[in-house]
């Protein structure tokens, strides 16, 4: 049997539009959500700036904040399976952002089990699972679903990731430690929130069930970076340079990536990093300057990263203006868990 396999469905929510195709002609257009809190102050004494769901009053916070992003965006992605007369258990992978204030460990099976409860009115949910491993842990569930997939455990997962910074706790720690853009803080982010989700399948799954592939899932990389930020040790890279290898193993002696997606927010460590990184990784990419970071859009959107950027990938697809077939995506969390995939325009691979 062919371990090719696919996406064939993806749903966003973030900052700048309610679903994928929205959140990605904002982001094509540049148009920035990022603005005043209604009222959380920085330690200079101005309005914080966020990015957050216009929809969603500030005083939503917590599992419940996350469970409103993840419901729209999980429901997105699995629309392609409405109408089908029969339809397989779906797997579920969700991952959150990294425990910090504002957020505790049991943040993530709180909000996995409302999700896969409310779900169940829709599909026939099958094993599920949850993570709270930060930027890079959409990516990371999309391996675990792919994994999944490979061994026979199930046909069709939803893997996705869902993050806000949109907390009153969250955001006084991100001040306090200095990771708050500002006009006092210019190399800080700007926190956003948001969600992401694709279902994946083999190719034989997706023609047996009627259902179109939006782009092929060609390989998932990822490594573990020791020097952190928020630490006096200097990153040089090993750990996305890495993932980065180990993604582009796939594609290594057939071409070169023409697009790449990041989860670069404005931060210094994060822009050497990645310097670092595609010196180790010479020769994979037609431009490694030519990167885009859309949290300059939606502002950082953590855990939800890496589906997103799928989303953006499929619409560029869908529409014609990717620049080229391959496209990789990658993100990095502050645990120092890197991961990378790359995703290539349907019936390229």
């Amino acid at each position: 049997m062919s371990t090719q396999l696919v996406i064939v469905g993806c749903g966003a929510r973030t900052s700048v539009g309610f679903d994928r195709r929205s959140s990605a002609a904002a982001v094509r257009a540049g148009i920035a959500s990022i603005t005043d809190h209604p009222f959380m102050i920085d330690r200079f004494g101005e309005p914080m700036k966020v990015a957050r769901d216009a929809s969603l009053g500030p005083a939503l916070t917590g599992p419940e904040r996350l469970f409103e992003l993840a419901l729209s965006a999980a429901c997105e992605a699995l629309a392609p399976l409405d109408g089908l007369s029969t339809v397989p258990k779906v797997a579920a992978v969700i991952s959150l952002g990294e425990e910090r204030p504002g957020q505790d460990r049991h943040t993530g099976a709180r909000l996995a089990d409302a999700l896969c409860d409310r779900l169940s009115d829709k599909i026939r949910v099958g094993e599920r699972s949850h993570s709270m491993e930060g930027h890079a842990g959409g990516i990371l569930a999309m391996e675990a679903g792919r994994r999944m997939i490979v061994e026979g455990d199930a046909e069709l997962v939803l893997a996705g990731g869902t993050d806000s910074y949109i907390c009153r706790d969250t955001l006084e720690w991100l001040d306090d430690i200095e990771q708050l853009h500002s006009e006092g803080n210019i190399y800080g982010f700007c926190p956003g929130e948001a969600a992401g989700f694709v279902l994946i399948a083999r190719m034989e799954t997706a023609r047996r069930l009627g259902l179109a592939p939006l782009v092929t899932l060609v390989s998932i990389g990822s490594g573990i970076e020791k020097n952190l930020i928020k630490t006096e040790d200097i990153c040089l890279g090993e750990g996305l340079s890495a993932a980065l290898r180990t993604a582009a193993e796939a594609v290594r002696n057939t071409a070169t990536i023409d697009r790449i997606i990041c989860d670069m927010n404005g931060e210094r460590y994060r822009g050497n990093e990645y310097g670092f990184a595609v010196l180790k990784a010479s020769g994979l990419f037609k431009n490694a300057a030519a990167f885009e970071a859309p949290a300059d859009c939606w502002g950082d959107v953590g855990a939800a990263a890496g589906p997103l950027y799928a989303g953006l990938v499929i619409e560029a697809e869908a529409r014609g203006y990717s620049p080229g077939p391959l496209s990789l995506i990658w993100a990095s969390s502050e645990g120092g868990l890197r991961a990378a995939a790359i995703l290539s325009r349907w019936g390229t691979a």
